[in-house]
């Protein structure tokens, strides 16, 4: 018995086409399931091809990865690397973790290991800037060089406090735009205006934009942007496909491209704060050109306005960051052997940080012989990515932001990338927290370091400072909001980061741990969030065994101060949602009785409210996620999390109903209905009738869309007299192969109801029958 249309509360038929993207169609459209959870991810490979303006298709670039690089759906079995007893904590291997993830760009380990890395200012001069404007980088050498930094060639050897040597293959860098992102502190006293506190920290009351008030750092609303409009892109993007993907399995080892995009995003840009020094700059990039008629004064005045001049950073940054020197040949017009000679000049006068870096100067070309295309930057902030979306959108003759650069071009900057990083960059940083590890980190450790710290608190001993907000007379926490350079906490804070960025897990761990108490003594808020953060996620990175008790008493109690500090005390919503999001993907990583723990931050980040309606269905995904990857044991899989896994997805699939993003719902939905066929035979949802009430409703709705959207396909694909002859030439071929509706009662991409155990499917009931029950509202039997 052929199924009929009510028989199925998932039909299978198209979403409404994008009438931009419909006109550009040449061919007619065929009917697809969406049965099929991995038909999405197949189909990205051809979503460029999709859009009205084929120009705008590189900016989504970050979500159409080839189906073997990613998972083919949001919800998914356990990853490989779990391996853990069901009922308690089981071998885990932090090593092991971090050394397998520059694998899988899109795991949350990965993008937490290449978010937090130093941070390279670049700082150029004028000649600089118009050579690279001739190349076509109206930004500058930073947008020449920022997406090398992204994957430093080769391996990188690293030396941790202990003098063993690791090697990785996967570190990178961030470059970025010298005295950018800068965010002041808030005052402690609410009395100082903006100007008076920005002249205090060292800087002009100035903002980063011209006319534009203070940055205030990431935006959540930015973030939820972003994501939305590759969802978008790809609902109106899948169903223009001219024939039905293949089922290609699931691969569950990754997320979903999208939570992958928005936890990227949530990551980028990170802004220059007081509180956390990852955006302080370890090295600044100063470079002039062979143009330059006055190369060796260019670089003393360029150094002099870094370090106090009227470029200079606020009082809270260190300035005694690595100053490298750059010597940009154009090979074309400049004499080579001056060239030399001035770099010769160069290393004699500032010492061996320098480089010459030889590059073309004229601009390539996509027809050029040995062009290659410039990779978009996956560490751009989420501000930066919205407002490229936005011109796509607006203007229309855009133009495909795709560059090209000479292959020789880009041999030498993975040269002089590799180059400073290897010579320059990691031995400065591997001495400077060898040196402020002995200096200022062990006078706090042991039992004097106690008492000090006591003696501190109390104020015995100290200078007598004006206390505000109840502050101690003996804090060195600032009035204005935060520590000075000089002083020991802010020291011991970039000590901590500089481990965290060396991968030296334990010495991270071990300094945020002494800086908590601190902070919390001085009232420092933001300080004490920030500090409570980092030291849950380095100790969950580290390769050692936690137990249930010692978890309460590290892990949730550092989660929970962080929490309450970011939205409490500071009202930094930001700084919550990537503490519990990053907490809550490290716990399931280690698998074990640590999956409910991080299944409980997620639940309560959704309480919280403080995503929006992208990162809320997101975040529900990952919770279904998170209990599908708790193993169980024996033939009945005791101990797993299979019935809260199923009910997760089903509310994923209801928050992207509401959204009108029927493609991940479907794939919400398609799981919960896999994972509820692989209960034992009884324990399925059918005897539960509002629960199959809610799926027969969900189901319903997207009944509703797909039909609505197959009749809007339909009609914009006959119209039209540039169509005509394309669609007649097909017609009779494609009406052939235009297929009823498929039931989604049996498993993506197998026979309707061929696995299901909890009830048979009744082939006697009739359409009226049928009809009566879905309008009397009454759960159906034979739902699984």
């Amino acid at each position: 018995m052929q199924p009929s249309d009510h028989d199925s509360p998932i039909g299978s038929g198209s979403l409404p086409a994008s009438p931009i993207a419909a006109p550009a169609l040449k061919v007619l459209k065929t009917r697809h399931t969406l049965n099929d959870a991995s038909s999405l991810s197949q189909s990205e490979i051809s979503l460029p091809h999709r859009r009205s303006h084929p120009s705008a298709a590189s900016l989504y670039a970050s979500t159409l990865s080839p189906p073997g690089s990613r998972s083919q759906s949001p919800i998914g079995r356990p990853a490989s690397r779990i391996t853990s007893s069901v009922f308690g904590t089981g071998s885990n291997n932090g090593l092991a973790l971090a050394s397998g993830a520059g694998d899988s760009p899109g795991d949350p380990l990965n993008l937490i290991l290449r978010a937090f890395v130093p941070h390279v200012a670049v700082y150029t001069s004028e000649d600089t800037d118009v050579l690279l404007k001739e190349k076509g980088f109206a930004r500058g050498l930073w947008e020449l060089l920022r997406p090398f930094g992204e994957r430093v060639q080769g391996k990188v050897m690293i030396r941790d406090s202990n003098g063993s040597s690791r090697t990785y293959e996967d570190y990178s860098i961030h470059f970025v735009r010298f005295g950018e992102g800068i965010v002041h502190p808030e005052p402690v006293t609410t009395s100082l205006k903006y100007g008076q506190a920005s002249r205090a920290n060292g800087v002009s009351g100035k903002s980063n934009e011209p006319g534009g008030p203070p940055r205030q750092g990431i935006s959540i609303s930015d973030v939820e942007s972003v994501t939305d409009r590759h969802l978008r892109y790809a609902e109106e993007s899948f169903f223009s496909l001219p024939q039905s993907p293949t089922n290609h399995g699931l691969d569950v080892d990754v997320p979903s491209p999208y939570y992958a995009l928005y936890l990227r995003r949530l990551l980028s840009g990170l802004p220059l704060t007081p509180h956390e020094t990852f955006a302080h700059p370890v090295a600044c990039v100063i470079a002039i050109s062979s143009r330059n008629q006055t190369p060796i004064e260019t670089l003393q005045r360029l150094y002099t306005e870094s370090f106090s001049g009227d470029a200079r950073l606020p009082n809270w940054v260190n300035a005694e960051y690595l100053r490298y020197y750059v010597l940009v040949h154009e090979e074309e017009r400049d004499d080579i052997t001056r060239s030399m000679s001035l770099f010769d000049q160069m290393k004699r006068n500032f010492g061996l940080h320098c480089h010459l870096l030889r590059i073309r100067g004229t601009q390539s070309a996509a027809t050029d012989d040995d062009s290659i295309p410039l990779p978009r930057s996956e560490w751009m902030s989420a501000s930066e990515e919205m407002a490229d979306i936005r011109r796509s959108e607006d203007q229309e003759d855009f133009e495909d932001p795709t560059r090209y650069i000479f292959d020789s071009d880009a041999t030498a900057i993975r040269t002089f990338i590799r180059e400073m990083v290897m010579q320059s960059i990691i031995p400065t940083m591997e001495r400077k927290v060898s040196e402020w590890n002995d200096q200022v980190a062990s006078r706090r450790r042991g039992l004097a370091g106690r008492f000090v710290g006591l003696t501190k608190r109390w104020g015995f001993g100290s200078s007598n400072r004006t206390s505000f907000s109840g502050q101690s007379s003996g804090s060195n926490y600032d009035s204005l909001g935060f520590y000075r350079q000089d002083a020991p906490e802010a020291i011991m804070r970039k000590l901590a980061d500089y481990a965290f960025m060396l991968r030296d897990w334990k010495l991270a761990n071990s300094t945020y741990d002494l800086l908590r108490s601190d902070f919390n003594n001085d009232k420092a808020w933001k300080y004490h969030a920030a500090a409570n953060e980092m030291a849950a996620i380095s100790l969950l990175i580290m390769p050692q065994n936690l137990s249930a008790r010692s978890r309460a008493e590290t892990i949730d109690t550092a989660f929970e101060a962080a929490f309450y500090s970011y939205i409490t005390r500071c009202s930094s919503p930001y700084g919550a949602l990537r503490c519990l999001a990053l907490g809550m993907e490290l716990l399931r990583l280690r698998g074990g009785s640590s999956i409910d723990d991080a299944a409980k931050w997620g639940i309560r980040l959704l309480e919280s409210r403080i995503t929006g309606p992208v990162g809320d269905a997101l975040i529900k995904e990952r919770l279904a996620v998170c209990y599908a990857s708790k193993q169980g044991m024996g033939t009945h899989l005791w101990g797993g999390r299979r019935r809260k896994s199923a009910m997760w997805s089903v509310l994923g699939a209801e928050a992207w109903v509401a959204q009108s993003r029927y493609i991940q719902a479907q794939r919400c939905l398609n799981e919960a209905r896999r994972t509820y066929s692989e209960l034992p035979s009884g324990n399925g949802i059918d005897k539960f009738s509002h629960a199959s009430g809610l799926l027969l409703e969900i189901g319903k709705m997207l009944n509703q869309n797909l039909e609505a959207g197959e009749h809007l396909q339909d009609d914009g694909t006959t119209s039209g007299d540039d169509q005509s002859e394309v669609v007649d030439e097909e017609s009779e071929a494609l009406d052939v192969a235009r297929g009823r509706r498929i039931s989604v009662l049996g498993l993506p991409g197998g026979t309707a109801g061929a696995s299901l155990e909890t009830a048979p499917l009744k082939a006697q009931l009739d359409a009226s029958e049928e009809r009566e029950r879905q309008d009397t509202g009454e759960a159906k039997d034979d739902f699984g």
